[in-house]
């Protein structure tokens, strides 16, 4: 039996080989030369029958060649074909979601979903250098798929393997172009976007029929032998922000107090003026207003303006001492606090 392996890795049972058999049926000196004929047709013709038909499983999309030659794609189904080695056909997984792993590799699924990884060693292409001469340890994944099966299977040569050394290429200098503090914290979705459109670019370059899906960082992190000086440059870094969260809260409190206080300041100094300008306002016009009163009538305004502020100052001179002309005694005529004491209790 011939035995062919098709574009996604998988055997195919092809017919028995007709010389091989005949080969045999002759050295062994079996039945004459009419029944061999027989024996042949019969066998060409139940490999006709196998070979006429195919099934495209749902996944998949077959490539068609008619002696060496694409012929055409056929979709999931059973299909028909010239037999003979005439049509021949290779499947191609177009609707499966492919990967390529750098850094680590997947072995298989335990029981509960959870997946395994070889122990193997793979620093070499994961271990790259950042714009800042840090070293660090890149984990990622490719997703693709198979947008065009002839693309794919005769554009070039080794397209996953191109695919492979492109994305490689392409991390290594996004990587090598930022901080390492950029890489292991806040770059990881600017690099995975950046590496999917640049890998994308490139492989539409080579025309090779791979459509990319996703680029997804995994583990990112410093090589073990520096990993505790790693651990205290984030230590620091992390003391850093927290003194500068905690002075901007600080900021962020002192500034609306003082412009409180000084709103408020400005306030009692408006308000300040604005009772002074009403008071001397005020003034102006009583003084107006008396200076007619005044103008009409001089002797009785004088009169009461004098009484008026004698009644307004006497009560807080203390004592008032009354003598006349030439007296020479301390002694008062008139005690006038005595007299007003009587007034102020509402007496009379």
């Amino acid at each position: 039996m011939i035995q062919s392996v098709n574009s996604n890795g998988r055997g195919q049972q092809g017919p028995p080989d007709l010389t091989e058999i005949l080969k045999k049926l002759g050295n062994s000196g079996g039945p004459s030369g009419k029944f061999i004929i027989g024996i042949a047709i019969a066998i060409a013709l139940i490999w006709g029958a196998f070979s006429v038909f195919y099934t495209v499983q749902p996944e998949e999309r077959a490539v068609v060649k008619r002696f060496g030659a694409v012929v055409g794609i056929t979709d999931p189904g059973l299909h028909f074909k010239i037999p003979f080695g005439i049509d021949q056909v290779q499947r191609v997984a177009t609707e499966r979601v492919l990967k390529q792993e750098f850094g680590f590799r997947t072995q298989g699924t335990r029981q509960g979903g959870r997946s395994t990884y070889s122990s193997q060693d793979f620093e070499p292409e994961s271990l790259m250098l950042t714009g800042d001469l840090n070293m660090i340890d890149v984990e990622w994944v490719v997703q693709y798929r198979i947008a065009d099966p002839i693309k794919f299977l005769y554009q070039m040569r080794e397209p996953t393997r191109t695919l492979r050394d492109i994305s490689e290429s392409v991390m290594r200098r996004i990587v090598g172009n930022m901080l390492g503090s950029e890489v292991l914290t806040v770059g990881r979705v600017e690099i995975q976007q950046k590496a999917q459109e640049e890998i994308q670019e490139i492989m539409d370059g080579y025309d090779a029929g791979i459509r990319i899906n996703t680029v997804e960082m995994q583990d990112v992190v410093p090589p073990p032998a520096v990993q505790p000086a790693f651990n205290e440059v984030n230590e620091a870094r992390q003391e850093r922000e927290r003194m500068i969260n905690e002075a901007q809260k600080r900021v962020n409190q002192e500034i609306p107090n003082a412009e409180g206080a000084a709103l408020r300041t400005v306030a009692e100094a408006e308000g300040y003026a604005t009772e002074r300008v009403n008071r001397a306002m005020g003034e102006s016009v009583r003084f107006t207003a008396v200076l007619d009163e005044y103008l009409q009538a001089p002797e009785v305004t004088r009169s009461r303006l004098y009484l008026e502020t004698l009644n307004e100052v006497l009560p807080n001179i203390g004592q008032v001492l009354i003598v006349q002309d030439g007296q020479i005694s301390p002694l008062p005529l008139l005690d006038v606090n005595r007299n007003a004491a009587p007034r102020a209790g509402g007496e009379q």
